[in-house]
């Protein structure tokens, strides 16, 4: 059911204008333009990065620059420290008074493991250990640790939003892509259960991608960047659906998966949003 009229000058959304969202990875591509479109619809946006702390300060810089009614803090977190994780939720509830929204967006791509995986992709067996630990950690345990620290206090209040951020499913199961594509199917079956032990507390999780690469820094540096099936999407793709995800219009949704590249921009959010929801499958599979 929509539950939320049309404004002007915060979305479209009214609810953003009372909403407290963390951003995961905030600091730069998904999560910077997901952060910025939340702050621009008005709501208080708490971002956060691992290591780089001069794209946090430059953010924060950015968003004293936008008259929204919106604020913007930033934290230095990785999402591979619980304790950090519980940091972040306790420092954005100090700073804006709660917190409505979690992005999980942090994510380690695969340059990590395999620096030339576009063109020429590693077998698994030749990839540093190190490098799956890595992205294994950050990608499946750090969205679990985010959701932990700020899942309790949602329950608490009788409303919040998970938005988990994950990669198209042939990623999923794409040659030479793993661990990368795994740990995001994982992302998917795990928010699919948790969805399921928070229906009827008003907590909602759901599923967010691009639908296709985007030139962010996921990808590696190289002649004609683009991601393994030639295109590549621009991160702005994010704005629109985020802000339907975390605003009222979304109450009855959970468990569900959006695509960012199937949303009409020129469509009324509602009928957007049916466009961008991938068909739900009873029994998922893989193989």
């Amino acid at each position: 059911m929509e539950r939320e009229s049309v404004a002007e000058g915060n979305g479209g959304y009214p609810s953003l204008m009372s909403r407290v969202a963390i951003v995961t990875g905030g600091g730069r591509g998904l999560g910077y333009e997901m952060a910025m479109a939340l702050l621009e619809a008005g709501a208080k946006v708490m971002i956060t990065s691992a290591r780089e702390t001069g794209e946090l300060d430059s953010v924060v810089a950015e968003a004293k620059t936008i008259a929204s009614g919106g604020k913007l803090a930033a934290l230095q977190a990785d999402v591979c420290d619980y304790d950090a994780c519980e940091r972040v939720v306790r420092e954005t509830v100090e700073r804006f008074g709660a917190v409505n929204c979690l992005v999980n967006n942090a994510a380690r791509g695969f340059k990590s493991v395999d620096p030339d995986y576009v063109l020429n992709p590693t077998r698994f067996y030749e990839h540093p250990v190190e490098g799956w630990h890595e992205i294994i950690t950050t990608n499946l345990l750090g969205m679990f640790h985010m959701a932990r620290a700020a899942a309790p206090g949602m329950v608490a209040q009788g409303f919040g939003r998970i938005v988990n951020i994950s990669t198209s499913d042939v990623t999923m199961i794409r040659k030479g892509y793993s661990p990368y594509g795994p740990t995001k199917a994982a992302v998917e079956a795990m928010s699919r259960v948790w969805a399921q032990d928070l229906a009827g507390t008003g907590v909602t999780v759901n599923v967010y991608l691009p639908g296709g690469a985007t030139d962010t820094a996921i990808l590696p540096d190289m002649e004609n960047k683009r991601g393994s099936d030639g295109n590549l999407l621009d991160p702005e793709i994010m704005r629109a659906p985020i802000l339907w995800l975390c605003s009222d219009a979304s109450n009855d949704h959970t468990g569900e998966r959006c695509i960012a590249r199937l949303w009409g921009a020129d469509l009324p959010p509602a009928e957007a949003a049916a466009q961008a929801r991938d068909t739900h499958h009873e029994k998922p599979g893989i193989m």
